[in-house]
């Protein structure tokens, strides 16, 4: 696009007025530009923009490829909203007001300005200078371009990925090529934030120069921007109720995992996992390495298992099975472009195609292919996409427990897929396409719908799938922050779980001490999982005595949290909340408790301070407005202030919020070793519970009265309380007052 002092290319949008107003929506008029502008409350807190051409936004027709496309970024469509429309006579230009509650969004006539508020606090306004404009480029694509007024302390979060700041202020991300790693949602912790709604590429420009502006470049013939207010888990809460949220994983995924090492045989890592079980740890899935090992036969369009890998696959998956391990499996979306099925599928069109020539396109090697050149499928079209999805779950039916697909191409943009995508739209629309179909084949059929997918692809509404898998990073201290970073960027951008990976098997591994190891460990312990490295120099084999003992710990730690992290998980289905949650999500009106942002709460009840460099002291800030309760000492502090804490390898700095319970589940070595009807052993409290605690399909639920609190749902289960607090049993019912 051009540069934005260039003004030659641009139209800027100045003269507004009024049309019509309806209980939902207000339209205006761009007159100067030929545009409508349409303001929609789509939700209570959230305004939707919408400006183009006329006849654009009013086509009441969309076709079917539109209408897909609208239904992979938005899962709620229709507008539940209220607006109440009144006109602002009184300044000197005039304006409207569009109300929901006591959140007000002011748009002026000439020159266009908006501004949102809540109350009396003025929380979002618009560049003063260009609210929105259009520029044409030379090529005659039209580049949308919105200015946000940016105060002098706000901070910036979401959008995707990073292992730097998690304030992504004075940033440049752009959305539609794989190594941005972008996602759509950005918010503020003042209590605002915006999605782009497009499959677009779009370009954030987060105050790059200096000039206190967020500048948003939209490549589309539509600008569609939503904008919400309120508490940065309210806004969570309602761009994934928009956009969509992830089903839940069955219970085996929470388990430990073990991944194959490169090269390592099939017979090798299941040698590793018999090794796991006699030495009692803890494993329940193993992820096999890339290439695929199953897909699309040579001369037949049917799925086939690489015999030089797994020569029987049903044999092999019984073998694990045999061990209480489930396994995930390598796959990608296309065929080998030496093989007679590229040929058949070219001449039918079933793969992408060159524009020039009407070939299909030869991407060059990668990982899942061995390095040997392949064409992807079409998956735009219905019956490649049917195919490929049926194919997949005949894998599942024969006892695959999960399959691993990185489907984020970089696709050039000399190629237009049979839908009529090509470019930005159609990279972005592509692993959108991947994982759909994978979820239909492994949970669509299922009720409800549980199963995981594992990939690292990223791209709007990538929050609808379980399982986000975290970055390849050094065996090193640095390497241990990235992943802790990556995790909580992902969080803050809508996506309910990043796993971890404990070390990284294509890395040197000299870095990797017996001290970081179990300081990475303990950290992945309190996540959403983690997923030990098949390497033997990563494996806890490698290490000293002292140090598998300390395996051994954290491990019965992981499996007596599953319950409390499966519960977050399901409360995400819920809430939109992630596992693990910076402090500026969690704690938007403490901007000490920002700084801090390698901590993180691992739901609503626990404060974790990972340990980051060598040695046995750690510093910690404890939020404001709560007090906490140091899980290795029990002593009570209270919010705003910072302590140094010891932690040997066998702790880690853990603080339980007062008013919170931790449940626990019991000892165990796989989830198939859990009781059903018993998936808890133990209650933390810090302090006098006020909250009903967050625990896997269980219904515990905590009253208030004449200062005791009563809970049901505590049968059997042993009860550890804060000091100063009693515990009385009365049938099914469980009172905790204070000492007298």
């Amino acid at each position: 696009m051009p540069p934005k002092s260039d003004f030659a290319h641009v139209t800027q949008l100045n003269v507004l007025q009024f049309l019509t107003a309806k209980s939902t929506r207000a339209d205006f008029s761009i007159e100067d530009a030929g545009m409508q502008l349409h303001i929609e409350a789509h939700a209570p807190g959230v305004y939707r923009l919408r400006c183009a051409q006329a006849s654009v936004l009013l086509d009441e027709k969309p076709g079917a490829r539109a209408r897909l496309h609208t239904e992979l970024l938005l899962a709620r469509q229709e507008a539940v909203g209220e607006l109440a429309v009144s006109s602002i006579p009184e300044r000197e230009q005039q304006g409207w007001r569009l109300e929901q509650g006591d959140i007000v969004l002011e748009i002026s006539h000439s020159p266009l300005q908006f501004s949102i508020s809540k109350g009396d606090d003025c929380l979002l306004r618009s560049d003063p200078r260009q609210a929105l404009s259009v520029v044409q480029t030379e090529s005659g694509e039209q580049v949308w371009r919105l200015g946000l007024d940016l105060d002098g302390d706000d901070a910036l979060y979401g959008l995707g990925e990073t292992a730097g700041e998690l304030d992504r202020r004075g940033q440049r991300v752009e959305a539609d090529h794989p190594q941005a790693r972008a996602l759509p949602l950005a918010w503020s912790p003042k209590g605002w934030g915006i999605y782009v709604n497009s499959l677009g590429r779009v370009e954030h420009d987060l105050d790059t120069d200096g000039s206190e502006v967020y500048s948003i470049y939209l490549h589309a013939n539509i600008l569609d921007v939503f904008l919400f207010v309120g508490e940065p888990a309210e806004i969570l809460n309602q761009y994934t109720a928009l956009t969509g949220r992830a089903g839940q994983p069955a219970l085996w995924p929470m388990g430990v995992w073990l991944d194959q090492a490169p090269g390592q045989t099939v017979a090798a890592t299941l040698e590793q996992v018999r090794q796991f079980r006699q030495s009692g740890l803890g494993l329940d899935a193993v992820q096999l390495a890339d290439p695929a090992v199953y897909g699309f036969q040579a001369d037949k369009p049917a799925f086939e298992w690489d015999a030089a890998r797994v020569a029987d696959p049903r044999g092999v998956l019984s073998d694990f099975q045999e061990q209480a391990v489930q396994v995930a499996a390598p796959t990608f979306p296309g065929v080998l472009a030496d093989t007679v099925m590229f040929t058949e599928w070219e001449d039918r069109g079933w793969l992408l195609m060159n524009d020039e020539d009407g070939s299909a396109h030869v991407f060059e090697g990668c990982a899942a292919t061995a390095g040997r050149p392949f064409g992807l499928l079409d998956l735009t079209y219905k019956d490649v996409y049917k195919l490929w999805s049926e194919r997949q779950r005949q894998a599942f039916d024969e006892g695959l427990g999960a399959p691993v697909c990185d489907a984020q191409y970089d696709i050039p943009d000399g190629i237009t897929a049979r839908g009529g995508e090509s470019g930005a739209v159609l990279r972005t629309i592509y692993p959108m396409l991947a994982r759909s179909a994978l979820f239909d084949a492994v949970a669509g059929h299922k009720t409800p719908q549980e199963g995981v997918m594992v990939s690292t692809d990223l791209f709007p509404g990538v929050q609808r799938y379980a399982w986000q898998r975290g970055p390849r990073v050094e065996n090193s201290w640095a390497g241990f922050e990235h992943s802790l970073r990556t995790a909580l960027s992902l969080g803050a951008s809508g996506v309910h779980v990043q796993t971890h990976l404990l070390g990284n098997s294509q890395a040197p591994v000299q870095g990797m001490t017996p001290e970081l190891y179990i300081r990475w460990l303990a950290a992945s312990v309190f996540s959403g999982n983690f997923s030990f490295q098949g390497l033997p120099a990563l494996l806890p084999s490698a290490f000293d005595d002292e140090t598998q003992a300390l395996v051994r710990h954290w491990l019965q730690w992981r499996y007596r949290l599953v319950p409390y992290v499966l519960g977050l998980i399901e409360d995400a289905v819920r809430t939109g909340l992630p596992v693990q949650r910076s402090m500026a999500l969690a704690f938007p009106e403490d901007p000490i408790a920002h700084a801090w942002d390698t901590q993180y709460l691992l739901g609503p009840a626990l404060l974790v301070a990972p340990v980051l460099e060598p040695g046995q002291e750690a510093k910690v800030y404890l939020p404001a407005g709560d007090a906490w309760w140091d899980l290795n000492t029990g002593w009570r502090y209270e919010g705003g202030t910072t302590w140094t804490v010891r932690a040997g390898l066998d702790t880690l700095p853990i603080f339980g919020r007062e008013g919170h319970m931790l449940c626990l589940g019991p000892l165990a070595q796989h989830t198939g070793e859990f009781n059903s009807a018993r998936l808890l052993d133990e209650v933390w409290m810090f302090g006098m519970p006020e909250h009903s605690p967050v625990v896997m399909r269980n219904k515990i639920r905590v009253m208030q009265m004449q200062g005791s609190s009563y809970i049901k749902g505590l049968e059997g289960l042993r009860i550890l309380p804060s000091e100063g607090l009693e515990v009385k049993r009365r049938g099914a019912e469980v009172r905790i007052s204070r000492i007298r």
